[in-house]
């Protein structure tokens, strides 16, 4: 069966994957909305710092136990025999990035404020389009193209190891 060489192949691959874009999307996402949040600033940029570890955890466990299981039911009754690779990568992004974004715009303004309160829900009409806007086009642009072309070089190499073993 043929796989897809901009995809992870095994287990081992896909937490790769997860590791390349996890760290993109919470280095870039939560300092950019920090900044729209709280203005650009050398200050505002180090408090996002003592936030974006525990950010990256709650993200991991997010895309592994929400995202993840609610992206792979919701994807084949949307996605077609004859879509192409670029449609399917669009539509998993799209429920990847409005589901966590849904999540995140509550659970983030709780981690940064260190207060769970109802702050996020009461702003969240106001809010939560910006941080989709934001987190969807750091993943069309940045992040997942990074981590596709990373497993591609990966299985490239791959390739030529087999090859240089079989002649």
């Amino acid at each position: 069966m043929y796989k897809e060489n901009r995809l992870p192949h095994n287990a081992k691959e896909g937490i790769l994957f997860l590791l390349i874009i996890s760290i993109i999307s919470v280095n870039t996402i939560a300092p950019i909305i920090m900044g729209l949040e709280r203005g650009f600033s050398k200050e505002v940029y180090l408090d996002t710092l003592k936030v974006i570890p525990i950010m990256w955890v709650i993200v991991v466990l997010l895309v592994r136990l929400v995202a993840g299981p609610i992206v792979h039911k919701v994807m084949p009754k949307f996605v077609g025999q004859t879509d192409g690779f670029n449609a399917r990568v669009l539509l998993n992004i799209l429920i990847n990035v409005t589901v966590l974004s849904l999540l995140l715009t509550i659970i983030g303004t709780w981690v940064g404020t260190k207060q769970i309160s109802l702050e996020p829900f009461r702003n969240f009409l106001h809010v939560w389009p910006r941080n989709f806007g934001v987190a969807f086009w750091i993943e069309m642009l940045i992040a997942q193209p990074i981590a596709r072309y990373a497993m591609k070089s990966l299985h490239a190499r791959q390739s030529k190891k087999v090859e240089s073993v079989n002649s």
